[in-house]
């Protein structure tokens, strides 16, 4: 990965696989990310994207290949490079009868700040994610959201330089997703290096610089998000028509016009893909219509993230 970052390639991943017997969760992948770069990683269930993180934390056993952060490797036992490193799993780990305040201190304690450097980070961490008036209710008291801002927290409390989150967005409402994102933004700015497995795809062209679509262990694509987005066959297009009514054995009406194809039906709405062109568009709402369907709405698709994971073939998003 290139481009005008604050620094050059503090991670580099080489090759890297891990697998369970026969079952390859990672395989063979491989890349560089700079100071600022925040990698998002989608695809559908047991596509590897949790396993890479864990591989990175050195929370699971790479079984071949390697990853250095600052050219040190990512090992277990290697205390002076994991000082650098955070993860966030996607259910972090709390002790539910402590407050918010004295489960950061307990966590702050670990990586030996001072009192003085606790408070000074806690509160500033706290504020971030929208946390100050919960800090002294216990954990156990607190919302599926609330507690994923705390596990957030307890990575970013020690400032690392790699951070590594899982799913961090779930349980969020829209006004903490807001908020999330204005969050990884910051970080980007700081300089860390940021990777960031979530299935809201329509929030990631917002904070991500890249993105790998992963499935069955590999990257099939790993690029910009610019890149990504716009990968796709240009000849070609997907159109979402929306009926009026509910038409029986809607997409036997779609198989009668030459060039559709993968056709998905549901009630009223129905998502095809077609060429791409203008000429080519009017024509298949022609020949709709033509047939007599109720069509109320008609739309093409525009390049972006989704439509890109959507025709990349992998299944769907978690």
């Amino acid at each position: 990965m290139t481009g005008d970052m604050h620094s050059s390639g503090l991670l580099e991943v080489s090759h890297l696989s891990v697998h369970f017997g026969k079952i390859r969760a990672v395989d063979d992948v491989s890349f560089s990310l700079r100071g600022g770069d925040l990698l998002g990683l989608i695809g559908p269930n047991g596509a590897g994207k949790t396993t890479l993180l864990r591989a990175l934390a050195t929370l699971q056993i790479i079984t071949r290949g390697e990853a250095r952060l600052l050219r040190d490797l990512l090992l277990p036992g290697a205390l002076t490079t994991l000082a650098h490193v955070g993860f966030t799993p996607d259910t972090p780990p709390v002790y539910e009868k402590l407050t918010v305040r004295q489960f950061l201190r307990v966590v702050a304690n670990g990586y030996g700040l001072s009192p003085r450097e606790t408070d000074e980070r806690m509160e500033f961490w706290l504020e971030k994610v929208w946390l100050v008036d919960k800090a002294d209710q216990k954990i156990k008291e607190l919302s599926r959201g609330m507690r994923q801002r705390i596990g957030i927290v307890r990575t970013l409390i020690a400032n690392p330089l790699l951070i590594l989150l899982d799913e961090p967005a779930a349980g969020l409402d829209p006004a903490g997703r807001v908020q999330f994102r204005q969050l990884l933004l910051s970080l980007r700015e700081q300089g860390k290096v940021l990777i960031v497995s979530s299935h809201i795809l329509s929030d990631m062209p917002e904070y991500c610089s890249h993105i790998a679509i992963m499935s069955q262990g590999k990257m099939l694509r790993l690029g910009t998000v610019a890149e990504i987005a716009h990968h796709t066959d240009e000849s070609r297009r997907r159109y979402t028509i929306q009926l009026a009514r509910h038409v029986p054995n809607i997409a036997a009406y779609f198989h009668n016009i030459t060039g559709v194809s993968d056709v998905q039906a549901e009630g009223e709405r129905i998502v095809c893909e077609y060429l791409a062109d203008a000429e080519s568009a009017a024509n298949l709402l022609t020949q709709l219509v033509q047939q007599q369907l109720p069509v109320s709405a008609f739309s093409p698709h525009a390049a972006d993230l989704e439509e890109a994971y959507m025709r990349s073939g992998v299944g769907q998003v978690d």
